[in-house]
């Protein structure tokens, strides 16, 4: 039986792979937006279904091509996203006035779901530019599709991240390893076979106008996330907290490779917690418990950066 029409609005990311190989299973049709059908079209037709999935070219700013694709469909999912700024994507761009652009769209074609992949812990990041930039896409989203769904997950980890692959290169690298913030900070790291679950119940309960926060099963400070990687790859390293001061200059010369290891705007995000606030509702409080655990995961993975790859004991 065939489900639901779904558009993907980033799509060739961790996430969007593994959603759409979840939605396609499930017999629902499934239309990606890509902005380069050439090079990430090979890639995207592989994830889903045959015949389930459909992948189209577009300017996400053109709103008259987009308006043609969301026309006719039932729901519509927005995981674009960036991690820092350059000088084609900006945070105000990719995050502000792109969901606002599709928001108001799917709003006049009568879409009955708007599914949109925000962040936690941004309402108390007044001074990270991603977050305000988060916040004020949210609020345009509410604005302009008052069923919309805001799902606001925990740091995403998978063997395709940004995050526990970037911090595991990291560790082998440096000499020792800079602890920010004395490595306090508080994150409840998710799977991306996890946040699939909670779009796919999202999608299957008809859940709307809902903020809901997504974690993952463990509570884990920062310094606790690094001592397990680096025993996973088996590599001992000196944690050493660093000065504010040194950690800002650090960020800056990180922020000026083309894909930066550390951003000044993202050492700013790293002072506030990545778990729940209590103030809204979570994954828990739709029936979705998070089953993968974050250092039995990564330790399936995490070979690759031990000292022989695939080939060491």
């Amino acid at each position: 039986m065939i489900g639901k029409n779904i558009l993907v609005f980033g799509g060739s990311g961790q996430i969007g792979r593994h959603l759409i190989r979840r939605l396609t299973k499930n017999n629902h049709l499934v239309t990606v937006v890509t902005r380069n059908k050439h090079k990430k079209g090979s890639i995207l037709k592989t994830q889903g279904n045959p015949g389930y999935i459909e992948i189209v070219e577009a300017n996400i700013f053109d709103e008259e091509r987009l308006n043609n694709i969301i026309s006719g469909k039932d729901i519509c999912i927005n995981l674009i996203g960036i991690l820092y700024e350059n000088k084609k994507n900006t945070f105000r761009n990719i995050h502000v006035h792109f969901p606002s652009l599709i928001s108001k769209i799917c709003k006049k074609n009568k879409l009955k779901q708007f599914i949109h992949l925000s962040a936690l812990g941004i309402d108390k990041a007044k001074d990270s530019n991603y977050a305000i930039s988060k916040i004020e896409g949210e609020k345009n989203i509410i604005n302009n599709f008052p069923g919309s769904t805001i799902l606001r997950p925990s740091v995403i980890f998978s063997v395709d991240d940004n995050f526990t692959t970037s911090f595991m290169t990291l560790i082998n690298l440096l000499p020792f390893f800079p602890l920010y913030y004395n490595g306090e900070t508080k994150f409840s790291p998710l799977h991306v076979t996890d946040i699939t679950e909670i779009i796919s119940s999202v999608i299957e309960n008809n859940i709307s106008s809902e903020i809901i926060e997504c974690v993952g099963p463990d509570v884990m400070t920062f310094k606790e996330i690094i001592e397990n990687l680096s025993n996973l790859i088996e590599k001992k390293k000196i944690l050493i907290p660093f000065p504010l001061t040194i950690s800002k200059l650090m960020a800056f010369f990180l922020e000026k490779f083309p894909k930066p290891l550390l951003t000044r705007d993202q050492l700013r995000l790293l002072k506030y917690d990545n778990i729940l606030s209590g103030n809204m509702k979570s994954n828990l409080d739709i029936g979705v418990q998070p089953k993968l655990k974050f250092t039995h995961e990564v330790k399936k993975y995490a070979y690759m950066w031990k000292d022989g790859g695939e080939y060491s004991k």
